[in-house]
């Protein structure tokens, strides 16, 4: 799928616009089509073929043409021109935490900074202290940004790097010559940035070659990296290795294991092994006494269970406790999707969402929950469009008439109600108490002491009408880093209030972080995934939370979305 791609393009478009400071409508209208083109789940290249551009909503006749220019040609001829406007490095000095396209061509004009290295060099001689509004905070909050994005270069979002893999095993399990096939490494153990996209498969006899070709078949590569008998590597437009193993299906659980990783997790794994006499590897378990003949290697469970332990599901394998857990035989029942009945934070056209709550509905009687809560943003937000409280009376009554239809799932109305600075929320209490679920979140003075912060959150959460806390440290991967907050205090706070935290399953927050999540459980406190989705089809984004979740030990009993419509009825007293 090229949908990634092409999203990036226009949001490139709609950054450099916005330097130019073009119209504001046309701006919105680019990295709107960006973010809806990000979340389809169909390849754009699909879509164009039929000629239904237009049908997808937010994508006008204008940008149909540049999507389809992109697919032919691999470039929009007008992000090209736009380009030739600004230095070579422009962009990624705008994405810096801290900067922005208005600041960025305050430093391009006045300091002639063009690129990350300018950025750095005339922060090191302070010289941005020369321009007005420009201090030492500012700086300070510059040299941190440029560090977030060095530490993220080279990894993806999980959800881009599950793409890819689908992608691939799409067209391997199309050639009918795969018997086993699974992503490998930190894909697998649902991490929430990717390095590379690994994929391990076993074949029929003699059809290795054919898994080989259909790997390196496609359009999504721009350069083969190697091609060998059993082994292949390409990369990405963006520069994403990916590759592709083909190992003997007698073999194929210890290859699983071996390259799922973690390291910290193999390294133990090892240890333990030697404690036993055994050795471990990519080929099976063996005894030191007969290293020939392995002891187990066709499955996962069985390479475990020749080390006296449990099964140990991909995503606690971090070297966490879970081998020490394994040995008793006391490892969690993880949550699975089959657990969820519904999901608590959903953004609808009423905000800045881009489907009606209908229709929002319908795709979720079609995932097949029990009930689903509409949350869209309060008074404050206005930029996301936030609801006066006239428009949330409206929406609370449309919800009302959707519900008596008698769909085959129950709407909620609800609110992402922002905190704001003194930790008050955004509506009054006489109108929460009008909702059904009510979360809490901060989405501003993000650069406020952890004091404060702290005293934010904790405060949201002291208010009986609220639900949940949003988001509990408010970071976007790899472009912000979470706020300053104590945890520990925040985790005590809604163990004494009976509240829960949410579980942001939207791919650039994964907020909750698990370590907090498993700390959550071991607390007793209730954790809620909430999609945080703009349009039906991210509902799909729960698989993501429910990773963090698994890698948070959570089971289902520690869910919210677990709870079957009875129950959630008795938990917020509906």
């Amino acid at each position: 799928m090229k949908n990634r791609e092409v999203a990036a393009s226009l949001y490139e478009i709609s950054e450099l616009l916005s330097v130019k400071n073009d119209n504001k409508f046309k701006i919105r209208a680019y990295e709107m089509a960006s973010r809806i083109l990000e979340s389809l789940t169909e390849p754009i290249e699909r879509i164009a073929s039929e000629k239904k551009l237009t049908e997808i909503p937010g994508i006008g006749r204008g940008i149909a043409e540049k999507i389809e220019e992109y697919l032919k040609n691999g470039r929009i001829s007008y992000l090209d021109e736009l380009k030739k406007e600004f230095p070579k490095g422009f962009l990624e000095v705008m994405s810096v935490q801290g900067l922005g396209p208005k600041k960025a061509s305050l430093l391009r004009d006045k300091l002639n900074i063009s690129d990350i290295t300018d950025l750095k060099k005339a922060v090191e001689k302070k010289k941005l202290r020369s321009i007005k509004g420009f201090g030492e905070k500012t700086e300070n909050n510059i040299i941190e940004g440029i560090g977030l994005l060095e530490r993220s270069a080279g990894r993806m979002l999980l959800d881009e790097a599950s793409a890819i893999a689908d992608g691939i095993t799409g067209r391997l399990n199309a050639t009918g010559a795969v018997l086993r096939m699974e992503p490998a490494g930190s894909l697998r153990r649902m991490k929430e940035t990717v390095g590379d996209v690994d994929i391990l498969c076993s074949v029929r006899k003699g059809s290795e070659r054919k898994a080989i070709n259909a790997f390196l078949d496609s359009d999504n590569f721009k350069k083969i990296l190697a091609r060998g008998e059993t082994k292949a590597s390409a990369l990405t437009p963006e520069g994403i290795q990916a590759d592709l193993r083909v190992v003997d299906d007698s073999s194929f659980g210890a290859a699983l294991q071996y390259f799922t990783g973690s390291k910290d997790h193999n390294v133990a794994l090892r240890t333990l092994a030697k404690r036993k006499k055994m050795t471990v590897n990519e080929y099976g378990v063996f005894r030191i006494s007969d290293a020939k003949k392995p002891v187990a290697s066709k499955t996962e469970k069985e390479v475990y269970s020749a080390l006296g332990l449990s099964y140990i599901p991909p995503e606690l394998r971090e070297n966490r406790g879970e081998i020490e857990a394994a040995l008793k035989g006391d490892m969690p029942k993880l949550v699975e999707n089959r657990d969820i009945k519904g999901d608590c934070h959903v953004h609808s056209s009423y905000s800045d969402g881009s489907d009606s709550i209908t229709e929002i509905a319908e795709a979720a009687e079609k995932t097949g929950y029990e009930w689903i809560i509409v949350t869209d943003h309060s008074k404050s937000l206005r930029v996301a469009n936030g609801l006066s409280v006239d428009r949330l009376l409206k929406k609370i009554e449309e919800v009302k008439r959707i519900n008596a239809a008698g769909r085959g799932v129950r709407v909620l109305c609800g609110t992402e109600s922002d905190i704001l600075n003194d930790g008050s929320l955004d509506y009054p209490d006489d109108i929460l108490e009008k909702l059904d679920f009510v979360i809490a979140s901060i989405h501003s003075g993000f650069k406020q002491s952890e004091k404060q912060i702290t005293e934010r959150a904790v405060k949201a959460l002291r208010n009986p009408n609220v639900d949940c806390l949003g988001h509990p440290t408010g970071r976007l991967i790899g472009k912000r880093d979470a706020y300053a907050i104590n945890m520990e205090e925040v985790l005590k706070t809604a163990k004494e209030e009976g509240k829960m935290l949410e579980i942001n399953a939207y791919p650039e927050r994964l907020d909750l972080a698990d370590v907090y999540c498993r700390k959550a459980k071991e607390m007793g406190i209730t954790l809620a995934i909430g999609t945080d989705a703009h349009a039906a089809r991210q509902l799909g984004y729960m698989r993501f939370g429910l990773g963090v979740a698994r890698r948070g030990w959570l089971e289902a009993r520690d869910v919210f979305n677990t709870f079957p419509l009875k129950k959630l009825e008795r938990q917020l007293e509906l």
